[in-house]
């Protein structure tokens, strides 16, 4: 079996490669772990490989907020150091100081 580590971490700001949006992750997939509708609606040509982490973000763009499910491959870090504006951020992480999102410790296991 294949030793996979994930890129990114919980709480890490994350923007996308090709498409003008953000994110905070909160969760990670090792592997694909959406289902097959979702993953051959993606144009073949860009279709990612479901052998790779798979990251759901709280996402937003220039419009709206919403829930992500996205590629390893297709992120890349958010360095802007802006707050990331989803209602459900809040609910999930608190911001350190220094710009950080950590889960909130009575979420925690």
């Amino acid at each position: 079996m294949k030793d996979r580590r994930a890129k990114f971490s919980l709480g890490q700001v994350v923007k996308h490669r090709f498409y003008p949006f953000r994110g905070v992750v909160f969760d990670v997939d090792p592997t694909f772990s959406n289902t097959d509708e979702w993953y051959n609606s993606i144009p073949e040509d860009v279709r990612p490989s479901k052998d790779q982490p798979f990251y759901h973000l709280l996402a937003e763009n220039a419009d709206t907020e919403y829930i992500a499910y996205v590629s390893e491959q297709n992120l890349l870090p958010d360095e802007s150091g802006e707050p990331v504006r989803h209602p459900q951020v809040k609910e999930i992480f608190k911001r350190t100081p220094d710009g950080a999102y950590k889960a909130r410790g009575d979420l925690l296991n």
